[in-house]
């Protein structure tokens, strides 16, 4: 029975609204005449996939393109019925919250509110003395958790409703923190990647006690609000903690804020609002996936003019950056838990990259 309620807590977690509610800043815009022939590119690629919700193309700080799509879509797994998207509707981002919540370390290491990413990860969490003391958690550093090798196990590959996949055991946990950092160790620190949402989680929570004040909080007053961003969601646990590994849910327009201030070395409007060291740390790779390289809790790949940095969601939620083009793609779609069938990305990449160019 404890596990059924469990369960049914996970489906009925709250909301966190976060900014004021209005619509976020606009972006310039070039004229309309340029656009048009890559607005009807990108419906074209983005007609041939069905559960694609939405794309927007930033291109040298301009918005030059987006597409919105009609269909069935979800918030964190509560059913939404069918939904017409447009500029303003928030959509389930899933782990490219992840990637925002690594701006969000680097905003608090740069105030001084959380320690350097060589700090054992254990010494943050004096509540767990017995976890402290075991001599093969001692390795493991802030930075072994940014970059998901920290050696303990972790398994994601089970559905997200099954109760066996790691972050879904991890929210049924009485205590989600304990949990994380109790996994079995199975290999020293720093030698491989395992994807884990449960490293972000309790990255959230240094960044919440160093700060003194919820994430979500955080986050508005650092980080969305100096982009002009308007409104956010953050879907919580029913102790109102925002769930940090997976959590957020953004316009498409206004995640293109977070890609645009990562592309201008964390400046937004003349105002350094992520210190631009930060970015180089967090966009250098640290370790290989398997199909591509890793930085802090980003996802990095390509050479020369195809260099890309990623923030990537369950079900192919996309914020794409390509440096060298000075050019940020959202995409949004309905495919969550495997369901897409294929990434349109690469598809609206080809137009969009003939357009640019």
């Amino acid at each position: 029975m404890h596990a059924i309620q469990m369960l049914l807590r996970f489906v009925l977690n709250p909301t966190l609204r976060v900014g004021d509610g209005r619509p976020g800043a606009p972006w310039p815009v070039p004229d309309a005449g340029t656009t048009a022939e890559l607005n009807d590119a990108v419906a074209h690629a983005a007609s041939r996939h069905p559960r694609l919700h939405g794309v927007v193309v930033v291109h040298r700080g301009r918005l030059v393109a987006e597409w919105y799509g009609r269909g069935k879509d979800f918030r964190h797994g509560r059913p939404l019925g069918t939904v017409t998207f447009g500029p303003r509707t928030l959509h389930d981002v899933r782990s490219v919250s992840k990637s925002v919540v690594a701006l969000l370390y680097g905003i608090a290491l740069a105030d001084g509110d959380v320690p350097d990413v060589s700090a054992p990860l254990l010494e943050r969490f004096p509540e767990y003395p017995d976890l402290a003391a075991d001599p093969k958690r001692s390795g493991i550093t802030i930075e072994h958790a940014l970059t998901m090798t920290t050696g303990m196990e972790w398994r994601e590959k089970p559905p997200y409703r099954d109760p066996r996949n790691g972050e879904i055991a991890m929210r049924m946990a009485r205590d989600r923190y304990r949990y994380v950092l109790e996994r079995p160790v199975e290999e020293p620190p720093g030698e491989r990647w395992n994807y884990s949402g449960g490293t972000t989680e309790v990255l959230g929570r240094i960044v919440a006690d160093g700060t003194g004040m919820p994430l979500h909080e955080f986050a508005q007053r650092r980080l969305f609000a100096p982009l002009g961003i308007g409104r956010v969601e953050w879907i919580a646990e029913p102790g109102r903690t925002p769930i940090a590994c997976s959590g957020l849910r953004f316009a498409p327009r206004d995640l293109a804020r977070i890609g645009q201030l990562v592309l201008n070395d964390g400046v937004w409007s003349g105002r350094q609002v992520v210190a631009p060291d930060w970015i180089t740390r967090m966009l250098t790779p640290r370790v290989s996936t398997g199909w591509c390289g890793y930085g802090y809790q980003w996802y990095l790949g390509g050479e020369g003019p195809d260099h890309w940095a990623g923030a990537i969601g369950n079900g192919d939620q996309r914020l794409h950056l390509l440096p060298e083009h000075d050019l940020v793609v959202v995409q949004t779609t309905g495919g969550y838990d495997g369901t897409l069938g294929s990434n349109p990305l690469p598809e609206l990449l080809e137009p969009i990259l003939a357009h640019v160019a």
